[in-house]
Order: structure tokens, then sequence, then C-alpha cells
């Protein structure tokens, strides 16, 4: 009676054994399906929306709704950015971050990076890099649009919109 308690005890300390390790063995093949464990790097990248704001149509924001702008002075083709020093403290650029880019509405084709005159990664839309403007407070606001007739909130599809904003006593950098 003895010998059978432990006989069927150890099959059953083996047969537990066998199934964690089986199971331990399904977790590696499961996790490539794991979104989270995919989407933490991209959670480190830019995040870049379509959204309606003001009476530009669809443009394109930020992760925090904040609306994005191009810079009449910065080039596509080759991307360059020319707003550094007080130019980006007023107009920060988005920075690309170590992930890839979240998109909601935005053609991945037209986002990429440059790399700006400090190193860092820049995100670009259609080869135009894109700023946030610092007067623009909360979200849906577009306080930067034609400031100084160069600064433009952008279209999903990475043109400038130049628009004037309904009621816009607009006066920046």
């Amino acid at each position: 009676m003895k010998r059978s308690a432990i006989f069927i005890g150890s099959a059953v300390l083996g047969l537990s054994t066998f199934t964690a390790c089986g199971g331990s063995e399904e977790s590696p093949a499961a996790a490539p399906s794991n979104t989270s464990s995919q989407a933490a790097p991209a959670s480190s990248g830019a995040k870049l929306a379509a959204a309606d704001v003001g009476n530009f149509g669809k443009i394109v924001v930020d992760g925090s709704s904040r609306t994005l702008y191009v810079f009449d002075k910065d080039t596509a083709d080759p991307s360059k950015s020319t707003c550094d020093g007080d130019c980006a403290a007023t107009w920060p650029p988005v920075v690309a971050g170590d992930g890839t880019p979240q998109l909601d509405g935005v053609d991945a084709s037209l986002v990429g990076t440059v790399t700006r005159t400090d190193g860092s990664k820049q995100v670009t839309l259609a080869g135009l890099p894109l700023y946030r403007f610092a007067s623009d407070s909360k979200p849906g606001e577009a306080k930067g649009q034609a400031v100084g007739g160069v600064w433009w909130v952008v279209g999903v599809d990475g043109k400038k919109i130049t628009t004037e904003a309904s009621g816009s006593g607009n006066d920046g950098y």
C-alpha cells in the first residue's frame, strides 16, 4: 500500500512537472502574439493621429491631441529641419523616440525621421519635420496657424493647410 502511494505520488508529481514544462514551452510560442509585449517599444515612439480641428478639416495631432505644424523654411526632399535654438523653444520638434511611431489615421508610408543638428531624431510627414506650438495649451488649439506667414497645420496627406484659423489673432515667432 505504501509502495502504491509512493508510485501514485511520483506519477502525479511527474505529470504535473510534464504539464508545467509543456505550459512553459507554449508560452514562448504564444509570446509573439502578445500585443502588450510588442506594443512596449512602440509606446516610447511618437504618436500621430488624425483629428478635426477648427475649420481645417482632418489634420495631424500628437498623442496628446495637440496640433502639429510644418515650417516653410524646412525642406522635404531632402528632409531638413531649420528650427533650432529659440525657434525650437517656441516650436518644439516632435521627437521620434526609440520605438516605431503609433499611427491612427495617418499613412505609415508618409512618416519618417530626420536627424537634427543636435543629433536627435525628429518625426517627418511627407518629408517635412513636425513641430508643436508652445502657446497651444490644450488639445484642439491651433494658435500657431499662419504665424509669421511660415507656420502651418498639416493635413493627414502631409501637405500644409493655409486656411486662416477662424478668429485667429496669431502673433508668435
